[in-house]
């Protein structure tokens, strides 16, 4: 089974993690499959990428997201619902 999680990148003390599909049965930091996008939590607000056409592939060919990226997902998607009414009524 595949799935779709953070992998911590970045020095010490400064996090910065990309999101990668990989074999689930696999260790965090063992060999992905494909790089997805990016997240910053250090950036204010926090940053986060991601290639939403290969995320749609990957989850249709059977790719679950962690818990953490479905979180992720569903904020970053609140947070441009809510910029793009505030363009529309500027």
């Amino acid at each position: 089974m595949l799935a779709i999680r953070l992998r911590r990148v970045g020095k010490k003390k400064q996090p910065h993690y990309r999101v990668v599909v990989i074999d689930s049965s696999k260790t965090p930091d063992a060999r992905f499959i494909e790089i997805l996008g990016h997240y910053n939590p250090r950036t204010n607000p926090e940053t986060f990428d991601i290639d939403e056409n290969r995320l749609g592939h990957w989850v249709g060919r059977g790719a679950e997201p962690s818990d953490t990226v479905r979180t992720l997902l569903s904020r970053s998607r609140k947070r441009e619902s809510v910029q793009e009414v505030e363009a529309a009524s500027s």
